[in-house]
């Protein structure tokens, strides 16, 4: 059963993030309702217990970011994201789990999820995942992506990949694509900043340029793009490992 929360008057401003709850838990997604909505800047808009209510009700109701559990009844959480994220205009999603299963990050970033979040996660990990995910960047902090591509890497190299070949876009800037190799080798954008010389102002506009041209939902979006594009492989990465 489904839920929609909207407040008889909207006193909030249209910086709110919308949030969309999906578990099949009551009492968890109530001790997530009372961490995100004790936030000015946050509201719960819609809960749902399964999958297959969680695509229904976002359908008709607008969420910015959803926290997706991973195992539900009826429709799991990796089939709810490939669903959403079918639309143009689809929410980001961060998946949620117990456990910190490397099938599971697979599956999800290949769903199209902007992130990966355990739920024994602190209350400000939590907040830190939505904001960030909403301003378009990823849950796991840049410097995390090199964890993640090695675990991805199997599944990108083999038949996904050589079935779904992209191309790099042409109206990608030499430094742009620059940016876009250092974003895959797990640099942070003050890093990036460093290593060409420039402000992290311009970083974080080559960056924001970089999701528009590769059609990039969000960083590691971006990162993915750069492998299948073939300008990351994994033995560059395992040879940057620290």
């Amino acid at each position: 059963m489904a839920s929609v929360t909207e407040p008889a008057r909207d006193t909030r401003s249209d910086t709110t993030i919308r949030i969309g709850l999906v578990d099949d838990q009551q009492l968890v997604r109530a001790g997530f309702r009372m961490v995100l909505e004790s936030q000015p800047d946050i509201e719960v808009v819609v809960e749902a217990s399964d999958g297959d209510a969680a695509v229904a009700e976002l359908e008709r109701v607008r969420a910015d970011v959803v926290l997706m559990d991973v195992q539900m009844p009826r429709v799991d959480g990796i089939s709810a994201t490939r669903s959403l994220l079918r639309s143009a205009d689809a929410p980001k999603v961060v998946v949620l789990t117990t456990f910190d299963n490397d099938d599971y990050i697979v599956q999800a970033i290949a769903a199209g999820a902007s992130g990966f979040l355990l739920k024994d996660a602190p209350p400000e990990d939590l907040l830190a995942a939505v904001r960030t995910v909403h301003r378009g960047d990823a849950v796991m902090a840049p410097r995390a992506t090199r964890s993640l591509l090695h675990h991805v890497s199997p599944f990108l190299d083999g038949a996904e990949r050589r079935a779904v070949p992209v191309a790099v876009p042409e109206d990608l800037t030499p430094r742009e694509l620059e940016v876009l190799v250092a974003m895959a080798h797990g640099l942070t954008n003050g890093e990036i900043a460093e290593r060409f010389v420039l402000s992290e102002t311009t970083v974080k506009t080559h960056v924001g340029r970089v999701l528009a041209k590769t059609g990039s939902r969000d960083r590691v979006q971006a990162v993915l793009f750069a492998f299948r594009a073939g300008l990351v492989h994994p033995d560059d990465l395992l040879g940057s490992e620290e």
